[in-house]
């Protein structure tokens, strides 16, 4: 993929694109499909842990990756698609030290954005209740040591907090200001219940924010025009591509095994053709012909 701003950091250019306001940032769960989105027109991109553990691990989301699978998905990701690629660090994979060495993995992989959760580790799905909270004291000092590791100034540390939903909006608020004036550049209200506590948040906070548009879960699914009118920077679509995806392997799997073929469901599928195109694959037969005629 062509580089669309080389001279820009990838944090910088994120940073660009959050302050125009409305940033749709849909989840790419692999390399191919960062790959489509790039070419269908996206302009960043999501590693969901959710997505993530699902996709590449059939693992829930409770914190069961390391640090070095995440990193690698995350250099898969951003050399498949020159987008602004926001990383999911889930709580940091340890205090503050070991937030320290995530930065630096994520952002040597070439992350643009490092997301880090308030919640107790193992976490939980930010929808789902049972979830507990660090202090804010642990938070601010992950937050301040993401800030201090990062080699980019301009990559964008993202904090997450889920107190809506253990705690009450009160809190959030608090903590989002916390957080801010501890180094995030940015907020995640996880798991916010109405379109006017999003409203509120907005009012609240003087830092960019970042909405979550999961399915199945405690927010109502706004458009993209009602986080525009409520002056969201970014909104998340985490899982969106792969329940989708999820959902049509699961209808090709009852097809093949119950008609033994898969010819009623060509109209369905992607192309040779189309996989090819996507994957530049005449592009590589062109650059090993000219390799071997020097």
């Amino acid at each position: 993929m062509p580089d669309r701003n080389p001279t820009t950091s990838p944090g910088q250019r994120f940073r660009d694109l959050l302050d125009q306001r409305g940033l749709m940032i849909p989840g790419a769960f692999n390399p191919l499909v960062a790959r489509m989105l790039a070419a269908k027109g996206a302009r960043a991109l999501y590693l969901s842990g959710a997505a993530f553990s699902a996709a590449q691990l059939a693992l829930p989301d409770v914190g069961l990756f390391t640090l070095s699978e995440l990193a690698e998905e995350t250099r898969r990701i951003t050399r498949a698609a020159n987008l602004p690629l926001l990383v999911d660090a889930d709580t940091g994979f340890g205090e503050a030290l070991s937030v320290e060495r995530t930065v630096r993995d994520l952002e040597a992989a070439g992350a643009a954005a490092i997301q880090f959760e308030d919640q107790v580790s193992p976490k939980r799905c930010g929808h789902l209740s049972g979830k507990t909270l660090v202090d804010v004291e642990t938070m601010t000092a992950k937050i301040r040591a993401a800030a201090a590791a990062r080699r980019d100034p301009a990559t964008v540390i993202l904090a997450r907090t889920d107190a809506r939903g253990v705690t009450n909006f009160a809190d959030a608020t608090a903590r989002a200001k916390a957080y801010i004036a501890a180094g995030a550049d940015a907020i995640f209200p996880e798991a916010l219940e109405t379109r006017d506590e999003f409203a509120a948040m907005r009012r609240e906070i003087d830092a960019p924010l970042i909405a979550n548009m999961t399915e199945f879960g405690k927010t109502p699914l706004l458009a993209m025009k009602d986080w525009q009118e409520l002056g969201y920077n970014g909104v998340l679509f985490p899982v969106t591509l792969l329940r989708v995806a999820m959902k049509s392997v699961e209808l090709a799997v009852d097809v093949l095994l119950q008609q033994g073929t898969q010819a009623s469901i060509l109209k369905q599928m992607q192309t040779r053709q189309e996989l090819y195109d996507l994957l530049d694959y005449q592009g590589y037969e062109h650059r090993d012909r000219d390799y071997f005629q020097g």
